[in-house]
């Protein structure tokens, strides 16, 4: 008996849109720029980002030779849990640093010391009540 797969994105769909944003915010690059070089518009994109659309393989490999990545850059460190389902924590860690104020906050946290990166971590603790 065939399992009913659910139509549209699945949660890997989501995870490489997002790759494909963290990767075109890293270098500077606009959505528009990206579609006028992929040949699509920026709501493609958008969609394509957002994880709206799935992205074909042939689509997948002209986006990485535009963003100057290696196709496999888009599954670094695809966050799975034992079920072969993303693990939430991990799906908001990757949809927070694709954001823009996401990626700018992580670049300054790793340009500044282990211990004010601790520091910020004991104030991130006491703010979100973290454990």
């Amino acid at each position: 008996m065939a399992v009913a797969r659910p139509k549209g994105p699945r949660e890997i769909d989501r995870y490489v849109g997002q790759r494909v944003r963290a990767r075109r915010m890293d270098i500077g690059m606009s959505q528009e720029t990206l579609g006028i070089a992929s040949d699509l518009t920026f709501q493609q994109i958008q969609k394509y980002e957002k994880g709206a659309n799935r992205i074909s393989a042939s689509r997948l490999v002209e986006l990485a030779n535009t963003l100057r990545v290696p196709v496999t850059y888009f599954f670094e460190g695809v966050p799975t849990g034992s079920n072969g389902k993303t693990d939430p924590s991990q799906r908001r860690y990757a949809t927070f640093v694709a954001e823009q104020d996401g990626a700018k906050f992580m670049e300054a946290i790793e340009a500044v010391s282990d211990e004010v990166r601790t520091a910020y971590l004991a104030v991130g603790r006491v703010l979100g009540k973290l454990p």
